[in-house]
């Protein structure tokens, strides 16, 4: 400079890459390449500044784990849904039960798979010639030693049985199938002239349903059903070891009906054998109940519990499909924004 005695030392030089949108491309001056002079806003982009597209694919990567992580989450709620339904209808409607003997062949055989229904008798009372599932506990069989004392422990093993139970594996050691032959205040007795049960005198043609070659009874019995009390009998009368063999126990053999658990109304399993299991038709000229009685009865015989657990299945089916279909519209409308450069559709953008 005139009159200085120092040199000035020019100012570091700046270079800059435009974006696309750059127009104007670079200046070039004495002191070097410049500033960008048809830079239209864009941003400079360099070796440490940001990247759009790396930000957009961490996002995508987020909603892609929580997608997942919903998805599990629905499938846990379904699962604890289902067991709780299954666990409600299998307490209160319907329970499947395993044969494990052949007390009652040809009618039912070794590993058949019944369906019995628990409602039925919430409407009407036991009829003869029912098959019935009861509980012999006291009756038939000793009392068990009592439960743990802790609730925990009880709970849990409840719970694991209650689950055992709806593959159709009865846990317990004192659940019975039999044929319902005498209710409370019937006088039943073996046998007549032609070796036949008799109730009330009346006697039974058993032929239908006895295991072929089987005699009525081998042995003589003559019995008054106490009240509140059955007389139960298998339909393979040789092999089974029914009423007439507890004739010493507490009630002379009977069982309470307070221990019914319900009526098998169905052979599920296996598929060859799948069929209803109706009331043979040499009891019915003992029914001495009322027409009325006769059609609440068939209000709950045998599709009841069916019909009960679908009204229960289809409107939960129907109410996660809408769900599901609420959820498909919305990530669709997700979806169209994002294409969309981010903006909801009908809202306006925000200038930048």
């Amino acid at each position: 400079m005139p009159g200085g005695t120092g040199t000035m030392t020019p100012p570091p030089r700046r270079d800059a890459t435009a974006q696309s949108g750059d127009s104007g491309g670079q200046a070039t001056g004495p002191g070097g390449p410049g500033r960008a002079s048809g830079d239209s806003g864009g941003q400079a982009a360099g070796p440490g500044g940001p990247s759009p597209g790396r930000g957009a694919g961490q996002a995508r990567a987020r909603s892609r784990r929580k997608r997942r992580l919903s998805w599990w989450a629905e499938l846990l709620v379904l699962f604890v849904l289902a067991l709780t339904i299954m666990l409600v209808i299998k307490t209160y409607v319907v329970q499947a039960f395993f044969i494990p003997s052949s007390s009652m062949e040809n009618t039912l055989d070794i590993g058949d798979k019944v369906l019995v229904n628990k409602l039925i008798y919430h409407f009407r009372s036991v009829e003869r010639g029912d098959v019935v599932v009861f509980n012999g506990e006291g009756s038939w069989d000793p009392p068990d030693a009592p439960q743990s004392s802790d609730p925990v422990v009880r709970l849990a093993s409840e719970f694991g049985h209650a689950v055992v139970g709806l593959f159709g594996i009865s846990p317990g050691v004192h659940d019975y199938i039999k044929r319902v032959i005498g209710l409370p205040g019937d006088h039943v007795a073996c046998c007549d002239a032609q070796g036949r049960v008799t109730v009330n005198g009346v006697p039974l043609n058993e032929k239908s349903y006895l295991y072929p070659g089987n005699p009525p009874s081998m042995t003589k019995f003559s019995i008054k059903v106490p009240p509140g009390r059955l007389w139960v009998m298998g339909d393979h009368r040789n092999v089974s070891y029914d009423s007439r063999g507890h004739v010493g126990d507490p009630g002379g053999g009977t069982i309470p009906e307070n221990q019914v658990v319900g009526r098998a109304f169905l052979i599920l399993w296996p598929p060859s054998r799948f069929r209803v299991l109706p009331i043979p038709a040499t009891f019915t000229k003992l029914d001495t109940g009322q027409v009325g009685a006769r059609a609440i009865g068939d209000l709950t015989t045998p599709a009841a519990p069916l019909v009960l657990a679908g009204s229960v299945a289809v409107p939960l089916t129907c109410l996660d499909r809408r769900r599901r279909s609420a959820r498909s519209k919305r990530a669709g409308s997700q979806g169209t924004a994002s294409a969309a450069g981010g903006r909801w559709p009908g809202r306006p953008g925000k200038r930048r």
